[in-house]
């Protein structure tokens, strides 16, 4: 079996920092291949996940700089990538809704995976692809979209690659975009209120520098609320590893929210609000606490120092790991092709000579 997989071509895959999307293909691309997968994946050339890549456009593009440009470059990376990838590929699975309308040109069956939070346009440019297989990322996720061929497969992670830590526990952490419908103005309400100490991580996109500005800046003091920028993997890792628990004060429905499984490899526990797909990530006093109100999650929080932090390690990777994910996703694409569609051989392949491959 080949699978092609197409991400967007503005973040690398692994992303250095911001990109869950980009993060879920890195797991995928390389637990197929761990698994006896043949993959390749289309995305830019500034990506190093192990597996064979392909690209158009040799850099990242992040943050946006131009809604026009960018759709633009996503459109045609999009269509090359449908179009090279039919020559070989049994499977080609997107995760961007606008290379689906390529294939009404292509006989090679699609698999989409669903990553934002449901818009009706959305839902209705899907419904002129029935033909199509389409993921959803959570259950909530799903019993929002009235698709033919449709399942869940939540995200998961390589244990390995996030470092429980079994030393002192300091902080708590608010990791994520800052922007209003993640909450850091109500993760520091919560710091200051239970008198323990929050490192925020994340980044601060142009449209939400307002916010930034007039709601988290004045409350940094370098020592008691401090903002540490973007976190790598490593960064990630050093955070979370010595944290009391995430902080995920969301105001809005989460589609997925890989932070919170990331914060859990850790041992970090997740203070959430209910929304979206939260209840599906979080198990309530064995993982974190959903929490109903601020006042609650403060009376939450403090009790932090008395959770049983390898118990939310051990809850990871026995409900989240990579080997459960990319199990399902061979499922599906064994489904989905049964035993009819033989691989066409590699040496049939030709590349635009504009491209590039590893």
């Amino acid at each position: 079996m080949r699978v092609a997989l197409i991400v967007p071509p503005f973040i690398a895959v692994p992303p250095k920092r911001y990109g869950g999307t980009e993060l879920f293909a890195g797991h995928l691309a390389q637990g197929l291949a761990d698994a006896g997968i043949d993959v390749v994946i289309y995305t830019n050339g500034e990506s190093t996940v192990p597996v064979e890549r392909r690209w158009i456009y040799s850099d990242s593009l992040w943050p946006i700089d131009s809604e026009i440009h960018t759709n633009l470059r996503d459109i045609n990376h999009g269509a090359w990538a449908v179009q090279n990838a039919a020559k070989s590929a049994d499977i080609i699975h997107i995760s961007n809704a606008p290379s689906l309308v390529h294939s009404r040109f292509v006989k090679v069956p699609f698999v989409y995976t669903i990553h934002h939070s449901h818009e009706e346009s959305l839902s209705d440019f899907y419904s002129y692809y029935p033909d199509a297989w389409y993921v959803s990322i959570s259950d909530f996720q799903r019993k929002l979209e009235n698709l033919p061929k449709l399942r869940t497969i939540h995200h998961g992670i390589d244990p390995k690659q996030y470092r429980f830590g079994s030393g002192e526990r300091t902080h708590f952490t608010f990791l994520g975009r800052i922007a209003p419908i993640k909450g850091a103005h109500t993760a520091i309400e919560v710091a200051k209120r239970t008198g323990i100490p929050l490192k925020i991580a994340g980044e601060v996109q142009p449209m939400f520098r307002d916010y930034f500005d007039s709601r988290i800046k004045p409350h940094l003091d370098g020592k008691f609320i401090e903002y540490v920028g973007e976190a790598d993997l490593a960064m990630k890792n050093d955070l979370l590893g010595s944290s009391l628990g995430l902080l995920f004060p969301i105001e809005w429905d989460e589609p997925f929210g890989l932070v919170m499984v990331e914060a859990m490899a850790c041992g970090a526990p997740v203070y959430a609000f209910p929304g979206g797909s939260v209840a599906e990530v979080v198990k309530d006093g064995v993982s974190g606490f959903i929490c109903e109100s601020l006042d609650q999650m403060v009376q939450r929080a403090d009790g932090a120092k008395d959770f049983d932090f390898k118990a939310v390690h051990d809850y990871v990777v026995a409900n989240f790991s990579l080997d459960r994910m990319v199990q399902s996703y061979v499922d599906l694409y064994n489904e989905v092709i049964g035993e009819k569609i033989p691989s066409l051989s590699k040496e049939d392949l030709t590349l635009d000579s504009l491209a590039g491959s590893v």
